[in-house]
């Protein structure tokens, strides 16, 4: 999809960051400058962290006696962002630490 924006620097930036916010055990294992052998482990680490994110959206949604999907979501959402946001401030120190070989 960023692809579409175009083929420049900006685009390749947005498909990082969103490919780090999906997956945000990405950073963990040291992307994109790790070794790509160690992408599946990173998947899989962050398969499991939005399992535990989507647990912990169901039990805070539930603390209500009725409770609905759009309390799940509101939950989820709020968690997701605070996600994003981590992401995005790991990426910002990343590349403040490399430099400009990152970006």
């Amino acid at each position: 999809m960023t692809l579409r924006l175009g083929s420049g620097r900006m685009s390749a930036v947005l498909g990082l960051l969103a490919g780090v916010i999906a997956a945000p055990g990405l950073l963990v294992v040291g992307a994109p400058i790790a070794d790509e052998s160690s992408y599946p482990v990173a998947i899989a680490l962050s398969v499991a962290f939005w399992v535990v994110i989507g647990v912990i959206a169901a039990r805070r949604a539930i603390r209500r006696p009725i409770a609905s999907w759009r309390d799940f979501w509101l939950q989820f959402t709020f968690l997701g962002l605070a996600t994003a946001i981590g992401a995005i401030v790991g990426m910002a120190i990343a590349a403040a630490r490399i430099g400009e070989t990152l970006l």
